[in-house]
């Protein structure tokens, strides 16, 4: 039994040295990224047990993905292998102001996007405390949002906590198309993870931070829902209670997988036996060393981000 399992793309992450462009570098640094495989290191990092299963072209970028997780100690023996297929790839052009960092994907007919519900391994979805994916998961094929509703379905009727993070991104689909598959999945949600404009333009939740975090659990019968609100903190609604927390400041060298390090960080906590509150600071925790880490990955330990919390102090529960 494995007590976190995520599931979902992870691509390789090319870069840049820093201070050089895509169009005339020489080298490019590669690395792991996506955001389950993300918050699978992260909860593993800090002590949870996880597992991360998707699919992968039986080929050495396939296998340098699974590599890369299992170095963190995540089981990724859920991983179906495919042959002659692709592997999803993104370019990341690191920025300095005035210049925006720039990302280009390559993902189009990635093998993960002919995932199959009858490729998983739903026992070990069943026999989890937690199962984890994110709105990007369905964004990328009708394939994968059949997958992504019945993995959800199988995990809240086996008494699982199904945890789902809204993360949605303007260059997979639509708002329109993006509130349509999510109004149907949030019904098999019990943890819900929303950045503020996400629920305002996707799901057209308007008004504080509260108010959206009260009206979708009361909407969609949903546990706890944990609203980001960038440099404002968090805040969560769950049974009735309202906790708030700020952001722990940090020096910002690589911002990528910020949200992923969030949620890994709650994750990590709440398997531990952690209020909503203590899962709170442990996120924003985990957050904010990642903010100041090179890569995807939150680099971290629980001694990290309890130093962390133990300088910046407690959040505020209501």
């Amino acid at each position: 039994m494995t007590a976190l399992v995520t599931f979902g793309e992870t691509m390789l992450r090319l870069s840049p040295p820093r201070g050089e462009r895509l169009e005339t570098a020489r080298e490019l640094e590669v690395q792991a990224g996506g955001a389950e495989s993300n918050v699978a290191v992260a909860a593993t990092r800090l002590g949870g047990d996880a597992a991360w299963f998707s699919k992968l072209p039986d080929s050495p970028l396939g296998r340098r993905i699974v590599g890369e997780l299992r170095s963190h100690g995540v089981d990724t023996d859920g991983v179906v292998w495919a042959e002659d297929s692709r592997q999803g790839l993104y370019y990341l052009e690191h920025g300095a102001s005035p210049r925006p960092t720039n990302v280009v994907y390559d993902r189009a007919d990635a093998a993960v996007t002919t995932l199959e519900t009858s490729e998983t391994d739903l026992d070990a979805v069943r026999n989890a405390e937690v199962c984890y994916t994110s709105g990007i998961t369905p964004a990328l094929s009708e394939t994968l949002r059949e997958t992504t509703a019945d993995v959800l379905e199988a995990a809240q009727d086996a008494g699982t906590t199904t945890a789902f993070d809204l993360n949605y991104r303007t260059k997979l689909w639509s708002p329109d198309e993006a509130a349509e598959v999510y109004r149907d999945l949030l019904g098999s949600i019990d943890l819900l993870f929303a950045a503020e404009r996400d629920a305002a333009t996707v799901l057209g939740r308007d008004g504080d931070a509260e108010s959206v975090a009260r009206g979708l659990a009361e909407d969609y019968d949903i546990e706890t829902v944990v609203v980001t609100r960038g440099e404002e903190g968090s805040l969560a609604v769950s049974g009735g209670t309202v906790s708030e927390q700020g952001v722990y400041e940090a020096e910002t060298f690589d911002a990528i997988g910020t949200g992923d390090a969030f949620v890994g960080g709650y994750l990590a906590k709440h398997l531990a036996g952690g209020s909503v509150a203590e899962s709170l600071q442990w996120a924003s925790a985990t957050a904010s060393l990642k903010r100041t880490i090179e890569g995807d990955i939150a680099i971290v330990n629980p001694e990290d981000v309890e130093r962390v919390v133990a300088d910046e102090g407690d959040g505020i529960s209501r």
